[in-house]
């Protein structure tokens, strides 16, 4: 799967980022809108995660889905 299909269908998915991510709160959901990079800063300053470790962590999610 693609970003730019979750992206489209960011209503759908934002349940399963915060099923995925635990600690994102629905103010952080609501400020990515789909949006990939606000998606991997948000995982950054919730876990304390490199730029590098969230995006890693996205690909590995897209791939699940």
């Amino acid at each position: 799967m693609n970003w730019d299909m979750v992206e489209g269908k960011w209503k759908e998915y934002r349940g399963k980022a915060q099923a995925q991510w635990g600690k994102l709160t629905d103010d952080d959901l609501d400020v990515v809108e789909g949006r990939r990079d606000e998606l991997a800063g948000k995982i950054q300053a919730r876990y304390g995660k490199t730029r590098d470790e969230a995006e890693k962590e996205i690909d590995s999610w897209l791939e699940k889905k």
